[in-house]
């Protein structure tokens, strides 16, 4: 199943493409909702390289979710001078075959940023449910985005 959701940010595409490639900000807007507990390596990196990313899932915090690995790539990387960037997550893990996730960032004339994550669940039986997690998810983390660029990337803001 596929889920896209889109948004515009008051800010810079180059900027928004800064933070995207953070993992801090993936625990920022996956708060309180998701957490994602690194296992190898032990620590996330101060930007995602391409690569493989082993993190333990909990829902709230304290319901486990299982191992997911996070697999990091920059497709269309000559797209960028362009003014579109592009990362993608081909996860999977213990509850899901295929969590392939696409990020676009798009600049606009007006000096603000289309977002898109588009997403392919897999997941046999689970992947309807998974799919209504997903729906749910993805538009907290927009909302958790827009927040923070309204607070000027404070991650110390309110929660």
């Amino acid at each position: 199943m596929k889920l896209t959701v889109r948004t515009v940010f008051e800010a810079p595409a180059q900027l928004i493409w800064d933070e995207a490639r953070r993992p801090r900000l993936l625990t920022y807007v996956a708060a309180p909702m998701q957490v994602f507990e690194p296992l190898v390596p032990a620590t996330l990196p101060e930007l995602w390289a391409e690569g493989r990313y082993l993190v333990r899932l909990w829902l709230l915090g304290v319901l486990p979710l299982g191992k997911q690995w996070i697999v990091v790539s920059y497709p269309d990387a000559e797209l960028h001078a362009r003014s579109e960037y592009t990362l993608r997550d081909r996860g999977y893990g213990d509850l899901i075959t295929i969590w392939d996730h696409l990020i676009t960032i798009t600049a606009r004339p007006d000096g603000r940023t289309d977002y898109c994550d588009e997403v392919e669940i897999r997941a046999g039986l689970m992947t309807p449910f998974i799919w209504c997690f997903a729906w749910t998810f993805y538009r907290h983390r927009q909302r958790r985005w827009r927040r923070l660029v309204a607070n000027g990337f404070d991650y110390r803001g309110r929660r």
